[in-house]
């Protein structure tokens, strides 16, 4: 088997536009992937330079490939299969920028470098007033930015045709605004001035940006075989699903300069990220929260099954068609695509997942992923979603503990002050008051749950049936 570097296989040679913070799977599969179709199908042409934003990571092993490695996506396609290995090639080089402090500080003298794309992780994006200008480098993510720009800008005289678009990846909403705002922190903590305070704003961009793919990074199963199919010892391989969703919150022209949309991909280019993020949390994480109990208790372990099961899969379409789709505020087309697409991705058949895995901290999940479809609901419909209350009776009951219908011991884990609380609920054997318990917890809710006209009545009514009569058969009186 062939070692994987540039004698070995092709790598092109492509002008460096973009300085990447991140060497981890998720970028290699998601942005260096989408980079990687942008140069094969439109003019972009361009390549990347990864900086590893923390001293310990992986960029000695992407050096020792020449930043050669294959990606594998898994899924499905319109309903197809799809398992496929791409060799991507976009990365030039990648630098430590703790043990390379120059070669770091030179990316900003290169005219041709444009974008800058980060994923440092949510904790990446903060302010550490700790940080100098001096230090070489700034320890925290915004802070080494901060570093770069400024060393661009009196290198390039304040040309504002030098500025830099930057893409941050992390996982917080408007990631880019909480990014920005931390630059602006830089520039007053070490008094940069008002001109390049100016040129910052008026000659950069710092955008906002929504991410959604899975990646579960390397497959160790699979690798014997992986390597076997492409001849090469890849030791970096890293695989994701099929899906893919990149919304970035940027005017059109930058759209034209990073033509991700031109490619064929799911890339967006809008005014406001909120609707989108809102639909993500909706659409794909509201279900996944209700669907888990749901199904567990009803003896299905795998969220693939749940969904192609003859109850629990109509549950399913009930609370993302019927009840939550009807909360949102985007074109119904587009819900319903993206509903179909969160549908194909349950249902993937290279992944089973666990519906124990996305039940850990159940109460806090339901609270920002369906409680805020179940408020507005009842506002505009004058009734409550029977599918979302439902949800949360079982969520409850798998609090409880005890055996499954199937033999099975429910064995619930979460936050302890959870676990007393539910405890001590089900050890009164009422089920009012156990749903008033639950209900009227403002640690959880931020507000006492029992003054939503009808829900606790509802609640105790499933919390109920579902003692009597068990998950499925309750489950088949709401549809």
């Amino acid at each position: 088997m062939k070692a994987l570097n540039k004698e070995t296989a092709q790598k092109n040679i492509r002008p460096e536009k973009v300085i990447q913070f991140g060497e981890g799977n998720f970028l290699r599969a998601f942005v260096d992937w989408i980079i990687f179709n942008m140069n094969e199908k439109t003019d972009f042409n361009g390549s990347v330079v990864v900086v590893q934003p923390i001293e310990r990571g992986m960029i000695d092993m992407l050096n020792g490939q020449d930043c050669l490695y294959h990606v594998n996506l898994q899924g499905l396609d319109n309903g197809e299969p799809v398992n496929s290995l791409t060799k991507i090639d976009v990365i030039s080089r990648a630098l430590n920028a703790y043990t390379q402090k120059d070669e770091f500080m030179h990316l900003a003298e290169q005219p041709e470098i444009r974008f800058v794309i980060s994923n440092t992780t949510e904790a990446g994006i903060a302010f550490d007033p700790s940080c100098k200008l001096t230090d070489k480098p700034a320890s925290s993510y915004p802070g080494k930015l901060t570093q770069l720009l400024y060393h661009r800008y009196e290198y390039f005289k304040g040309d504002m045709t030098k500025g830099l678009i930057v893409f941050p990846c992390e996982l917080i909403f408007l990631n880019g605004h909480k990014l920005k705002e931390c630059i602006l922190q830089y520039i007053e903590l070490w008094n940069l001035g008002e001109d390049f305070k100016n040129w910052f704003l008026n000659a950069c961009g710092v955008y906002a940006t929504l991410v959604d793919r899975i990646v579960p990074g390397f497959p160790r199963k699979e690798i014997d075989d992986i390597k076997a199919k492409l001849g090469y010892d890849d030791n970096m391989v890293v695989q994701g699903e099929f899906f893919h969703l990149w919304v970035i919150e940027a005017p059109a022209e930058i759209a034209n300069e990073f033509p991700a949309d031109k490619a064929g991909l799911n890339v967006l280019f809008v005014p406001s990220e909120e609707p989108y993020h809102e639909r993500k949390v909706t659409l794909l994480n509201g279900p996944h929260t209700v669907l888990s109990p749901v199904a567990y208790l009803s003896g299905v372990n795998i969220v693939r099954d749940a969904c192609q099961h003859p109850v629990i899969g109509k549950y399913i379409n009930k609370v993302m068609y019927e009840e939550l789709m009807e909360t949102l505020n985007l074109p119904k087309e587009e819900l319903q695509k993206f509903a179909g697409d969160v549908l194909e991705r349950f249902v993937n058949p290279f992944v089973d997942h666990q519906v124990t895995s996305i039940m850990l901290n159940s109460f806090p999940k339901y609270e920002t992923r369906d409680l805020p479809g179940l408020k507005t609901y009842l506002q505009r419909k004058g009734e409550l979603p029977k599918g979302l209350v439902l949800g949360l009776a079982a969520i409850i009951t798998y609090y409880k503990g005890g055996v499954r219908e199937d033999g099975a011991e429910i064995v619930p884990n979460d936050a302890p002050e959870i676990m007393a609380l539910l405890k001590d609920l089900w050890a009164t054997g009422d089920t009012r008051k156990v749903a008033e318990g639950v209900l009227a917890e403002e640690s959880i809710w931020k507000s006492n749950l029992n003054e939503i006209p009808g829900l606790t009545d509802l609640v105790v009514k499933y919390l109920d049936s579902i003692q009597a009569v068990g998950m499925l058969e309750t489950v088949k009186t709401i549809l």
